[in-house]
């Protein structure tokens, strides 16, 4: 069966406008199907898809009177549904229409299929805070203006807009280009020279190269691509996000950060780059509790602060936990000459006890893990004799079994 765009919508209160765009992407020249994920009152226009069919292999039930926690279920059941209609080969794209309620069941199902998918939501709160929806996924985010609640002149012409994005991304992939290694890379602003310095060396050996702001949704993008296959390796520089996530700050990649990549068992090199600091917004928005500490404001709305020696050693502990469950090798390369452009002589956060403190934390919970290798260099992150030495260990580990140590 040929694929088709799936438009996805609760038919019961958005059937009218759903109706309309499927008509728009249907004089585009595109097949699409009408998805109907209501679940209150009965749909207004007859759905290609019902969703007792949405439900018929997930666990929605008939019990739910409470709209949110229907809303949740019927999401999961879309996830379920979407997930095996795109393994079927039955799906091009997804384009989804609703308010808060139908934009966080729609994207969660979004969320699950592969990057590169075609995926555009037109929501009324679009223009807002896209993150819980979006996530580290590439979903499209498309203000409606008015509500999605009728048709006018303004929605019609939103939602005739989002499905003809749609139709141009289907009818017009990326063009095939020859197929190179991937690798994966993590980078900071305080980190850019030793990454760039990598991209450029792994360039020239023929990699195509996929660069993530540690950021934390950063590291769960990199990860997701990892389990798709479509990176096979990663020179993981930059961890910044763990000191979010121990100490408390808000670029947190989760308490999932580097499972994917013990798990996959891929070409895995790993450093300390921005572990020297925790981020948080606005000098304002620093908690009370930190308000003392060793702060910097990086712009208007980035504020760092200085780790300590204690929670360097919970940062230790935190990933030693983690690499220790490797089962095949992995190397964390340190630079003992410092972590990031704040961590140098004469610089703010230059704090060489507090780094010893991370880095003879993790040679003692490595020490055990025979695939973990630890190799300390007397370099600052940023010298190009450490990013040189994150490549040739990378080299190493592609190259294994041949080769057993970069030496």
């Amino acid at each position: 069966m040929a694929s088709a765009v799936y438009a996805v919508g609760t038919m019961d209160t958005k059937g009218e406008e759903l109706a309309y765009v499927k008509e728009c992407l249907r004089s585009a020249g595109i097949r699409v199907k009408m998805v109907d994920v209501g679940t209150q009152l009965p749909p207004t226009v007859t759905p290609d898809v019902t969703r007792a069919q949405v439900a018929e292999n997930s666990d929605f039930g008939s019990d739910h009177d409470d709209r949110g926690r229907a809303v949740a279920a019927m999401g999961r059941a879309l996830e379920v549904f979407l997930t095996a209609e795109f393994a079927a080969g039955r799906v091009s794209g997804v384009i989804g229409i609703g308010g808060s309620g139908g934009t966080s069941l729609v994207t969660a199902a979004m969320r699950a299929l592969p990057i590169g998918l075609p995926k555009v939501m037109v929501s009324t709160v679009a223009s807002g805070n896209t993150a819980p929806y979006v996530d580290c996924s590439d979903i499209t985010m498309m203000y409606s203006v008015v509500d999605v609640a009728g048709l006018n002149v303004v929605s019609r012409r939103i939602l005739a807009n989002a499905a003809h994005a749609v139709a141009g991304m289907v009818q017009y992939p990326a063009p095939a280009s020859a197929q190179r290694p991937t690798v994966g890379m993590t980078m900071f602003g305080v980190t850019t020279p030793c990454v760039t310095d990598v991209r450029q060396r792994m360039e020239q050996r023929g990699f195509d190269c996929h660069v993530f702001h540690a950021t934390g949704t950063g590291g769960r993008a990199m990860e997701r691509l990892v389990d798709n296959g479509m990176i096979r390796g990663v020179l993981d520089v930059t961890t910044t996000e763990v000191a979010d996530e121990v100490v408390g700050g808000v670029f947190a990649a989760g308490p999932k950060r580097f499972d994917t990549l013990i798990g996959k068992g891929i070409p895995y090199v790993v450093s300390l780059g921005a572990v020297d600091m925790v981020n948080f917004g606005a000098k304002e928005t620093v908690p009370a509790e930190f308000r003392h500490r060793r702060l910097h404001v990086h712009n208007d709305q980035v504020t760092l602060m200085r780790t300590t020696a204690e929670e360097n050693r919970e940062i230790a502990r935190w990933m030693g936990a983690k690499f220790r469950r490797a089962t095949a090798p992995l190397v964390l390369v340190i630079p003992e000459g410092g972590l990031s452009m704040l961590d140098a002589p004469g610089m703010p956060f230059h704090d060489p006890e507090a780094n010893a403190a991370l880095f003879d934390e993790l040679q003692k919970q490595l020490q055990s893990n025979e695939n973990c290798r630890i190799v300390r260099l007397p370099h600052h992150i940023n010298d190009v004799d450490f990013s040189a030495k994150l490549v040739e260990h990378y080299d190493c580990l592609d190259a294994m079994p041949k080769c057993h140590a970069a030496g």
